[in-house]
């Protein structure tokens, strides 16, 4: 086909002694005239071919069907108050409730505290997160434009549901966390702030934490690493407000030092005491769990790590005579993915191959009993020394989610019915769990989930996976699954090195110089999926978002003839210059550093942007991007058009899905979504040959 015309120039940058040429550099700009000349110019071009497409009009319905079912998600408490967002199926954003318990949420008593959608006359302001206060009294709101990662904190008062009058903070990357003292918080400011907010070319400059008291026009700095711009801080205020722990880290390794803060509140204030190393260099993760021990007597911080234990282990540092941590849960065959407080228990979930189970321990470590909730993924949890129970959202491949509750005193599971979210589209599906081979050798797991009314024989298959940043990837639910399984298609799940489906050792396998380990292992599933008759390569689509953007990116053009449609998502595509933009330092971690000739030479062998080759035949390509994302930008997207449009020698078309006023997705209005996913798998049905039931 025919595309919109993409100017190439001639820069050519000296990279290590290399010659590397960048023909569309000029796409990075995404301010410029010829910038968005080119965007609206792709934009019709794809609008035009997708109207074309005989099952576009069935997606778009099916789509709009199951964002219209009514969701909800879990019970939220703090300060003596439950929240709850709700949606009936017709709101782009879901809609808080507040009440004083939790079967109130359910009932009359429930009120509504934030309605994100009349924040935006297009819907597209969302909430990135709130906290509330330890009292009660104040909620601090953190909101999203147009899906930037950018937050604009601002507070109101539970009781009332209105702004008491204070700046809006800008901030990124962490919620707004409550002292002891009720009246300040602490949030993350970073150098050059003024100058980064709302832009997607300017690197973060180097963050500090920092303190805001309500009322006052100057905050005060808490912590910061002056010697490290990567390092980024989590933190945390201990329930009985005796402790602060600090959690920094080089952008997103999953490393990190630990130090600890005594917190005194005396007068209506809060002081910050001097800190305590209790991990002085990020030789392991340490995420903490909570502090335990009485005020004036013992006092631990529990915490759950990796050190020594790729699977993880639980463990306790002593807070009145520092040293070595002491073992409380210890590692075991399973990877421990959380720890959840349910008053002085603990509900420790493992992943058993990639499916949750949930445990119940005292605070010493003692097992007492497993937890009975029905299968699927655990995507949401909250918990709290402060109360006996828990709660816990679990989904499935087409069921969004639905909350139990869970007593820690007797681990006892209550289903809560917040919402009648009705019948989904998809029907009854089969889940099967299959290996593939990696090229080394390494058994690759996979979920393999198939329409009841399927064929025995091959079928139009999506083939999707992410392998990075030690995230887990389950058989939970996305809303596009259900509109594929509808159309009759069948869906896999791959569980791939990169990710923590299986501990840090699986992590490491897949970053750093074994990144090529999670494009083998995706090409090991896809051809496994063949030779066993699940599918072929003329019915195969592999799909991918952000880090699983840069999955798809590299196979299709390591392997051009595996697949007969591909679908980068918002994804990392320029492997060479992705640290020079917004956060993109951060994730050295897993890619390497371009700047390091070693690392340099191993980005470039799969860097999906400098291996598209001409006269190549690739298979048919939709690259989707929102125009607002300022975490993977779109100047990624845009790029990697230009080339696969440029170099494709097959009939395959090659376009792109621009979105407007929306991000990396977060935020995303539920029509918005549904529109995306509709597109998506209208293109990937088309060219697999997948004809929905009455298309």
């Amino acid at each position: 086909m025919t595309y919109p015309q993409t100017r190439r120039d001639d820069t050519v940058d000296t990279l290590h002694g290399r010659q590397i040429a960048d023909p569309y550099r000029w796409l990075e700009d995404p301010d410029s005239d010829e910038t968005r000349a080119w965007v609206d110019e792709q934009r019709a071009a794809t609008e035009a071919y997708l109207e074309t497409l005989p099952s576009r009009p069935w997606f778009a319905d099916t789509m709009r069907r199951v964002a219209a079912r009514p969701r909800a998600g879990i019970p939220h408490g703090d300060g003596g108050w439950f929240f709850l967002n709700r949606n009936d199926g017709t709101m782009p954003q879901d809609v808080w409730h507040v009440a004083r318990t939790v079967d109130g949420l359910a009932g009359t008593s429930a009120r509504v505290i934030l309605d994100p959608a009349s924040w935006s006359a297009d819907g597209t302001s969302s909430l990135s997160t709130f906290t509330v206060s330890h009292d009660g009294r104040y909620l601090a709101v953190a909101r999203s434009d147009a899906g930037s990662d950018w937050q604009r904190v601002r507070v109101l008062e539970v009781e009332t549901g209105e702004d008491i009058g204070e700046p809006e903070l800008v901030t990124k990357f962490a919620e707004p966390t409550w002292l002891p003292d009720n009246v300040s918080y602490l949030y993350n400011a970073f150098d050059d702030m003024g100058d980064a907010v709302g832009t997607q070319t300017g690197a973060l400059g180097r963050p500090r934490v920092m303190r805001h008291t309500l009322g006052s026009e100057a905050d005060e700095l808490v912590a910061d690493l002056p010697t490290d711009d990567r390092v980024i801080f989590d933190w945390g205020v201990s329930h009985d407000g005796r402790w602060l722990w600090l959690l920094p880290r080089r952008g997103t390794e999953n490393r990190n030092q630990l130090w600890v803060h005594p917190l005194t509140t005396e007068n209506g204030r809060t002081e910050v005491g001097e800190r305590l190393v209790l991990v002085a260099e990020a030789d392991a993760e340490y995420t903490v769990i909570r502090s335990a021990g009485e005020r004036g007597g013992e006092a631990r911080l529990i915490v759950l790590t990796d050190l020594d234990a790729p699977r993880g282990r639980v463990v306790a540092f002593d807070l009145e005579a520092p040293g070595e941590p002491v073992t409380l849960i210890g590692e075991g065959d399973d990877v421990i993915s959380d720890v959840i407080c349910a008053g002085d228990h603990l509900l420790v979930e493992r992943l058993v191959d990639a499916t949750p189970r949930l445990s119940r321990y005292d605070l010493d470590g003692t097992y007492i009993g497993d937890v009975d909730l029905p299968a699927g993924a655990n995507v949401a949890s909250d918990g709290s020394p402060t109360r006996t129970h828990a709660y816990v959202g679990v989904s499935t491949v087409t069921e969004p989610t639905a909350a139990y509750e869970i007593d820690g005193a007797t681990g006892e599971a209550r289903a809560l019915h917040l919402v009648d979210s009705g019948s989904g589209v998809a029907g009854p599906y089969t889940v099967e769990r299959g290996r593939a081979t990696s090229t080394d050798g390494t058994a690759v797991p996979y979920f393999l989930i198939r329409p009841g009314n399927a064929s025995t024989g091959p079928a139009p298959t999506m083939l999707y996976g992410y392998g990075g940043f030690k995230i887990p990837v389950l058989a939970d639910y996305r809303p596009g699954w259900s509109g594929w399984l509808a159309a009759g298609g069948v869906l896999v799940i791959a569980n791939l090195r990169g990710g923590g489906e299986y501990g840090s050792d699986w992590y490491d396998d897949g970053r750093l110089d074994n990144k090529q380990h999670v494009f083998d292992d995706v090409i090991a599933v896809a051809e496994h999926l063949i030779e066993t008759g699940v599918t072929t390569s003329e019915q195969l689509t592999v799909h991918g978002r952000s880090n699983g953007g840069l999955l798809v990116g590299a196979v299709m053009t390591q392997r051009p003839d595996l697949f007969a449609v591909a679908l980068p998502t918002v994804g990392v595509l320029d492997l060479l210059r992705f640290h020079k933009f917004t956060i993109g330092a951060a994730w050295i971690s897993d890619y390497g550093d371009p700047d390091d000739a070693h690392d340099f030479s191993v980005e470039l062998a799969y860097s999906p942007l400098h291996n598209v080759h001409e006269g190549t035949a690739y298979p048919a390509t939709l690259v989707a991007t929102g125009d607002h994302d300022d975490r993977v930008v779109p100047l990624h997207s845009h790029k990697f058009t230009a080339a696969l449009q440029a170099a494709q020698s097959g009939e395959a078309p090659i376009l792109t899905r621009i979105e407007v006023s929306t991000g990396h997705g977060a935020g995303k209005p539920a029509q918005v979504q549904a529109a995306e996913w509709a597109d998506l798998l209208a293109f990937a049905a088309h060219h697999t040959g997948l004809v929905p039931p009455s298309a």
